[in-house]
């Protein structure tokens, strides 16, 4: 029976994928940003509920420009946020482009698109993410640089945040986690190591009762910042309502 209910799970995403093409193809050009926003917040939102996910968002995203920091777990991490945020222009590592399907709804919602092998490409990111805030826009980034497992965070880099520090935006970092039946944090929805896309999709799938927390939390001023104190203090915020943090606080 498992099987059965994760097969028909896939079969209504890549229907619900397939939907969100045809929009990206035939409504987007003919929509206005507002619309567009509408657009890729319903469609996130129910590509959770096709895969058998949950959503359980709390906090509320700052109106206006700002630049969203959040922990890396899984690569449905950006549709967890822009159900949330649909406004958001995600930094994505440049080889999204070359997943199918998944690439023409990425490029739809503006990414900014990062060659991790060129070390001084991060600079043109940077500059690119500045003229978007400057703009009033909202920018989102993983500063782990990396999928996590979930419980621990990987350190938290501090480059793409300067961004944030030049043009005097405000940051709002978001905690991310994935819960299941068996614990606060769950293993279907690791996205780590040598797991291909098509991999985690089945975990996703075979979920049971999976739930996608997305804590928004308040904003964080940036001007004049050091960039590496706030990537520290940003990093301590988001492990702060993660409950292994908690746990290991309470057990002190």
């Amino acid at each position: 029976m498992q099987r059965l209910r994760a097969a028909w799970r896939l079969a209504r995403a890549v229907v619900h994928g397939l939907h969100g093409l045809a929009i990206v193809l035939w409504r987007f050009p003919s929509l206005d940003e507002r619309g567009r926003h509408e657009r890729i917040g319903w469609w996130a939102a129910g590509m959770l509920r096709a895969l058998g996910m949950r959503l359980a968002a709390s906090g509320t995203p700052r109106p206006g420009a700002k630049l969203i920091v959040a922990n890396h777990v899984s690569w449905l991490d950006i549709m967890a946020i822009h159900a949330v945020c649909p406004e958001a222009r995600f930094v994505s590592k440049a080889e999204v482009r070359h997943w199918p399907l998944v690439n023409r709804l990425v490029d739809s919602a503006g990414t900014l698109y990062l060659e991790r092998e060129k070390r001084r490409d991060a600079l043109r990111v940077v500059h690119h993410m500045a003229e978007a805030l400057q703009a009033g826009q909202t920018v989102a980034v993983f500063p782990e640089g990396t999928t996590g497992r979930g419980p621990e965070l990987l350190p938290f880099h501090a480059n793409l945040l300067q961004a944030a520090i030049a043009t005097a935006t405000p940051v709002q970092p978001v905690a991310l986690r994935y819960a299941d039946a068996h614990g606060p944090f769950s293993c279907a929805a690791e996205f780590v190591g040598e797991t291909t896309l098509a991999q985690s999709l089945w975990r996703l799938a075979c979920g049971d009762t999976l739930v996608v927390h997305v804590d928004l939390l308040a904003p964080e001023a940036t001007a004049h910042a050091d960039r590496r104190a706030l990537a520290e203090r940003l990093r301590s915020l988001v492990a702060e309502r993660l409950p292994a943090a908690q746990a290991a606080q309470a057990a002190v």
